[in-house]
Protein backbone atom coordinates (compact mmCIF):
# COMPACT_ATOMS: atom_id res chain seq x y z
CA UNK A 1 0.00 0.00 0.00
CA UNK A 2 2.76 2.31 0.81
CA UNK A 3 4.29 1.94 -2.74
CA UNK A 4 0.83 2.71 -4.37
CA UNK A 5 0.66 5.98 -2.36
CA UNK A 6 4.19 6.79 -3.34
CA UNK A 7 3.14 5.75 -6.96
CA UNK A 8 0.46 8.22 -6.46
CA UNK A 9 2.66 10.95 -5.24
CA UNK A 10 5.25 10.86 -8.76
CA UNK A 11 1.55 10.30 -10.46
CA UNK A 12 0.45 13.75 -8.67
CA UNK A 13 4.00 15.16 -9.60
CA UNK A 14 4.22 14.19 -13.27
CA UNK A 15 0.58 15.09 -13.62
CA UNK A 16 1.93 18.79 -12.58
CA UNK A 17 4.23 18.93 -14.48
CA UNK A 18 2.54 17.36 -17.56
CA UNK A 19 -0.44 20.40 -16.70
CA UNK A 20 1.90 22.79 -16.43
CA UNK A 21 4.26 22.37 -18.98
CA UNK A 22 1.02 21.88 -21.31
CA UNK A 23 -1.10 25.00 -20.28
CA UNK A 24 2.82 27.13 -20.48
CA UNK A 25 3.43 25.76 -24.13
CA UNK A 26 -0.22 26.44 -25.41
CA UNK A 27 -0.33 29.50 -24.24
CA UNK A 28 3.53 30.99 -25.03
CA UNK A 29 4.13 29.04 -28.02
CA UNK A 30 2.84 28.34 -31.46
CA UNK A 31 3.58 25.00 -31.35
CA UNK A 32 -0.13 23.55 -30.59
CA UNK A 33 -1.93 20.89 -28.42
CA UNK A 34 -0.13 17.86 -29.97
CA UNK A 35 3.62 18.86 -30.20
CA UNK A 36 3.63 21.01 -26.75
CA UNK A 37 1.92 17.80 -25.22
CA UNK A 38 4.71 15.33 -26.57
CA UNK A 39 7.22 17.71 -24.57
CA UNK A 40 5.08 18.24 -21.74
CA UNK A 41 4.78 14.14 -21.29
CA UNK A 42 8.92 13.94 -22.05
CA UNK A 43 9.59 16.14 -19.06
CA UNK A 44 6.82 14.39 -16.49
CA UNK A 45 8.02 11.33 -17.64
CA UNK A 46 11.58 12.48 -16.33
CA UNK A 47 10.29 13.78 -13.42
CA UNK A 48 7.75 10.67 -12.18
CA UNK A 49 11.54 8.08 -12.99
CA UNK A 50 13.52 10.45 -10.30
CA UNK A 51 10.77 10.45 -7.72
CA UNK A 52 10.01 6.75 -8.28
CA UNK A 53 13.73 5.54 -8.12
CA UNK A 54 14.15 7.55 -5.29
CA UNK A 55 10.96 7.33 -3.03
CA UNK A 56 8.32 4.28 -4.69
CA UNK A 57 10.60 1.56 -5.79
CA UNK A 58 14.01 2.15 -4.67
CA UNK A 59 16.59 1.08 -6.77
CA UNK A 60 16.25 -1.80 -8.80
CA UNK A 61 19.71 -3.36 -8.71
CA UNK A 62 20.57 -3.24 -12.40
CA UNK A 63 22.61 -0.68 -13.84
CA UNK A 64 21.73 2.84 -14.23
CA UNK A 65 21.51 2.33 -18.25
CA UNK A 66 19.37 -0.99 -17.79
CA UNK A 67 16.78 0.44 -15.47
CA UNK A 68 16.98 3.67 -17.56
CA UNK A 69 15.77 1.72 -20.70
CA UNK A 70 13.58 -0.28 -18.93
CA UNK A 71 11.83 2.73 -17.43
CA UNK A 72 12.13 4.50 -20.60
CA UNK A 73 9.99 1.19 -22.66
CA UNK A 74 7.63 1.25 -19.96
CA UNK A 75 6.93 4.96 -19.42
CA UNK A 76 7.26 5.12 -23.74
CA UNK A 77 4.40 2.48 -24.24
CA UNK A 78 2.51 4.35 -21.56
CA UNK A 79 2.77 7.63 -22.98
CA UNK A 80 1.68 5.97 -26.24
CA UNK A 81 -1.36 5.13 -25.01
CA UNK A 82 -2.02 8.42 -23.21
CA UNK A 83 -0.94 10.25 -25.94
CA UNK A 84 -3.44 8.07 -28.40
CA UNK A 85 -6.34 8.12 -26.14
CA UNK A 86 -5.35 12.16 -26.19
CA UNK A 87 -5.35 12.43 -29.76
CA UNK A 88 -8.44 10.48 -30.32
CA UNK A 89 -10.61 12.75 -27.48
CA UNK A 90 -9.20 16.16 -29.29
CA UNK A 91 -10.14 14.98 -32.55
CA UNK A 92 -13.82 13.26 -31.92
CA UNK A 93 -14.64 16.13 -29.60
CA UNK A 94 -12.84 19.04 -31.10
CA UNK A 95 -14.56 21.14 -28.15
CA UNK A 96 -12.90 19.19 -25.41
CA UNK A 97 -10.36 21.18 -23.95
CA UNK A 98 -6.91 19.67 -24.05
CA UNK A 99 -6.37 20.07 -20.38
CA UNK A 100 -9.83 17.54 -20.18
CA UNK A 101 -8.51 15.75 -22.60
CA UNK A 102 -5.24 15.06 -20.70
CA UNK A 103 -6.75 14.33 -17.53
CA UNK A 104 -8.91 11.57 -18.89
CA UNK A 105 -5.98 10.18 -20.72
CA UNK A 106 -3.78 9.97 -18.39
CA UNK A 107 -6.19 8.33 -15.49
CA UNK A 108 -6.65 5.86 -18.42
CA UNK A 109 -2.28 5.16 -18.74
CA UNK A 110 -2.11 4.76 -15.18
CA UNK A 111 -3.01 1.43 -13.88
CA UNK A 112 -0.59 0.04 -16.91
CA UNK A 113 2.64 1.94 -15.33
CA UNK A 114 2.09 0.88 -11.81
CA UNK A 115 1.78 -2.78 -13.48
CA UNK A 116 5.17 -2.44 -15.35
CA UNK A 117 7.48 -0.15 -12.97
CA UNK A 118 6.76 -2.41 -10.29
CA UNK A 119 7.19 -5.44 -11.78
CA UNK A 120 9.24 -5.00 -15.12
CA UNK A 121 11.89 -2.11 -13.97
CA UNK A 122 12.22 -1.82 -10.49
CA UNK A 123 11.43 -5.40 -9.73
CA UNK A 124 14.64 -6.76 -7.92
CA UNK A 125 15.94 -10.28 -9.25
Amino acid sequence: MKKLLRFAIAGALGFLVDAGVLAFLLHATPLGPFLARLIAIALAMATTWLFNRTFTFDRSGHSLAVEGFRYGSVGVTAALVNYGLYSALLLRLPDLQPLAAMVLSTAASMVFSFIGYSRFVFRRD
